[in-house]
């Protein structure tokens, strides 16, 4: 049996789900593999939970939670690596990265800037996001993400034809605006969209005030 799969009965039986658990208890017992940790790291790839201190503020630098079990790679085939999980070479990896402008595409982080909490910075990778195609077919493809976005458990899969079908429905005006959103790749505001802006942030008798002019104004 191999060394990932020994990690994940190791874990169902001497962890137990919701519990934690140190590095240095998992290579204890399994002294005589080199990268143990590393395989039990591998069994993200199929559905394995298993929290850090940066997903888990709770637990210290060397101490990790077992979540939630997923795949049972013991069983013949099942621990064979997706195939959606092949590497990404370095030509692939840079020209992902310019096309997204080196930014998370989920939250829009850049490199090593800070994140508002102030934990950590920034560090991105290439991930594979599933994509519905219209033909119905099923497809990954490649995506600049930070590393505390892909740690997250949300589900970013896209419908494309979801999306394409509420461009279709759009008035003429609103796929224009889009439009000259999407080649710029950045959405900008009209003087009506800042002037709301500006006035949610007034208070009560500023607000009515502007009430009374945009009052008199229809008059």
């Amino acid at each position: 049996m191999g060394s990932k799969a020994r990690a994940a009965l190791w874990l169902i039986q001497e962890v137990g789900e919701g519990n934690i658990f140190t590095v240095a208890k998992l290579r204890e017992a399994f002294p005589e593999v080199a990268q143990i940790d590393r395989r039990m790291r591998d069994l993200r790839d199929h559905g394995w939970e298993i929290s850090t201190s940066r997903e888990d503020p709770e637990l210290l630098q060397q101490e990790r939670r077992f979540v939630s079990r997923g795949m049972d790679v013991w069983i013949p085939g099942q621990a064979k690596a997706p195939s959606h999980k092949a590497s990404i070479t370095s030509a692939q990896r840079a020209r992902v990265m310019l096309a997204d402008g080196h930014l998370c595409r989920t939250c829009g982080i850049g490199v090593a800037e800070s994140y508002e909490d102030g934990v950590e910075q920034s560090a991105l990778n290439i991930a594979r996001r599933q994509v519905t195609l219209p033909d119905g077919s099923l497809t990954h493809q490649l995506i600049t993400e930070c590393k505390r976005c892909g740690r997250g458990s949300v589900d970013r899969s896209v419908d494309l034809p979801a999306v394409l079908s509420r461009i279709e429905s759009l008035a003429p005006l609103e796929r224009s605006v889009l439009s000259g959103w999407v080649k710029n790749d950045q959405r900008t505001y009209s003087s009506l969209e800042v002037l709301w802006g500006m006035y949610r942030t007034l208070p009560e008798d500023s607000r009515k005030a502007v009430a009374d002019v945009l009052d008199g104004t229809d008059d």
